[in-house]
């Protein structure tokens, strides 16, 4: 392994020096270290429709990079920081098959459960690291029967004559950001308040310490609306050598470096592979380097004839053969059942993430709309945290649906007094912006006053006190998620068995082509 590869050169001094009191390294040795990384991989095992990422060029890319640490003398590790669940149909109807076993043949060491990683049931996550074959790291998810970690809390690798842990951390957020059905049973804590006990006690067993976490990455610990994330880690529990994160789903370029912690993360869908590079010698990382490597990521640019095309960012990486053979079938399984023309739209629906978790929008009308008139409900209301992508202008599909609605959430329905009517409509419309619990509604209007939902009118009446009103939700928000109150044991609460997207789908098939004007944002929620 070569040092002087192309990124930032780091020289920091660690924590490592707390190790255990008789450490098998050899004084004046330099011992060579390589740590692999991605993060938030959310179904894309196959490479996008302009040849971007996938598991079978990462696959080359990582292979690579190990025979030269190998002829370098060195040892790496290769770390998920979580989520791999939920994002591309293909992979979502097929329970993230083809992405555990490309974890498997990518030869992963370790990774963080992320919240997503709840977004089906328990069993499903068994069977999942089944076909992984390698550890699924949270201190903090506990089973709330034996007050034990749900999986493993951490695990202690040998890379030559060094021990380094590699303990997973997972948001406290994943209380409501996971399906609260499939929680049940489920203790999470706060990983920092866990991190401090475990921490110290993991610098007697090892030389160096990773957190390989699913925490989210906020510049100067800035979190917001979220729970706290690696900054905040890292700031308030010293001994970690190098934290590796996931869920903010940012790129970091350069480590972030505090309190003697260095903080990665690798963007998202496997766009990046991060490598840091580091020498340890005498109980302590005397230098490093890190960088983020493409995966076959491409630009846009002017020809000679001034038309836009796009081209590779670095070399191009070629495709796994091996990797190729694997997942295939399941790609084309995939898109046999998901290419089915379900109708037409003469408008772009806008899902992008920045625009739907901050303000209303033509998307959010569309699936506020088709929820209601499911259950034949007076509302509907969807938090933005379950839109997932945009719905593009021209032919719609199943698979274009799947990418909008990738959760199976049902949709549900309560039947509400004008007073417990009002106390919900505060709720939701208080939900901050730019955070996923963001509602959009239909069938309301309203002017949110402090925490309290006033001028209510609901589909232009104004509300009678005795009267009720149904609303529509999905069964998530329904059982608490995205921190909306919990109306699963209200006595008026019915759950429809109807799958989100398969509503979608037969509203637009039954109204096609949808047009621009019918779900164009109306300002009627005033907050």
């Amino acid at each position: 392994m070569h040092l002087a590869i192309a990124g930032v050169a780091l020289s920091v001094t660690a924590c490592s020096m707390m190790g255990p009191q008789q450490p098998d390294w050899q004084e004046d040795k330099e011992y060579r270290v390589t740590i692999l990384h991605t993060n938030d991989h959310h179904g894309r095992f196959w490479q996008n429709r302009n040849g971007e990422y996938g598991m079978a060029a990462r696959k080359t890319l990582i292979d690579n990079i190990r025979e030269e640490v190998a002829l370098d003398n060195g040892n790496s590790l290769l770390l998920s920081g979580g989520d791999i669940n939920t994002g591309v149909p293909e992979s979502d109807l097929q329970d993230a098959e083809p992405d555990f076993r490309g974890m498997k043949m990518l030869k992963y060491d370790a990774m963080a459960l992320g919240n997503h990683e709840f977004d089906n049931p328990l069993s499903v996550l068994k069977k999942q690291q089944e076909w992984a074959g390698f550890p699924f790291l949270s201190a903090n998810i506990l089973d709330e029967k034996t007050g034990k970690p749900l999986f493993d809390a951490y695990k202690i690798f040998q890379a030559d004559d060094l021990k380094v842990a590699v303990v997973g951390f997972t948001t406290d957020d994943t209380i409501k950001l996971g399906n609260p059905e499939f929680l049940d049973g489920i203790k999470i804590e706060s990983p920092i308040e866990v991190a401090k006990t475990l921490i110290p006690k993991l610098r007697k067993q090892a030389d160096l310490v990773i957190a390989v976490t699913h925490m989210g990455h906020y510049k100067n610990g800035e979190h917001g609306g979220n729970a706290p994330g690696d900054v905040a880690l890292a700031r308030a529990v010293p001994g970690i050598d190098v934290v590796v994160g996931g869920h903010s789903q940012n790129p970091l370029f350069e480590p972030d470096e505090q309190n003697g912690t260095l903080i990665l993360q690798a963007h998202e869908w496997g766009k990046y592979v991060g490598r840091l590079d580091f020498i340890y010698k005498n109980g302590d990382i005397v230098a490093s380097e890190y960088r983020l490597i493409p995966v076959n990521l491409k630009k846009k640019i002017k020809d000679a004839e001034g038309n836009s095309v796009r081209v590779f960012l670095e070399d191009e990486i070629a495709q796994d053969p091996a990797m190729l053979e694997m997942l295939t079938p399941f790609q084309e399984k995939g898109q046999t059942e998901l290419n089915v023309e379900i109708g037409f739209s003469d408008v772009d629906f806008v899902g992008e993430r920045s625009i739907v978790r901050s303000e209303e929008t033509n998307l959010g009308n569309l699936i506020a709309i088709a929820m209601k008139d499911k259950v034949n409900a007076d509302i509907g209301i969807m938090n933005s945290g379950g839109i997932r992508d945009n719905l593009e202008k021209g032919v719609v599909t199943y698979k274009s649906v799947l990418k909008v609605q990738p959760f199976g959430n049902m949709v549900s329905y309560v039947d509400f007094t004008a007073a417990e009517l009002t106390d919900y409509l505060s709720a939701a419309a208080a939900k901050q912006a730019g955070t996923g619990a963001f509602a959009q509604f239909d069938g309301v209007s309203l002017t949110l006053v402090g925490d309290t939902a006033t001028n209510i009118m609901v589909n232009g009446e104004a509300l009678d006190a005795n009267q009720t009103y149904r609303i529509a939700l999905n069964n998530y928000t329904a059982s608490g998620g995205d921190g909306y109150p919990k109306i699963v044991d209200h006595p008026n609460y019915v759950n429809s068995g109807y799958v989100d997207a398969d509503v979608m789908v037969e509203y637009i098939q039954n109204h096609s082509p949808l047009k621009a004007a019918d779900f164009a944002p109306t300002g009627d929620v005033i907050r």
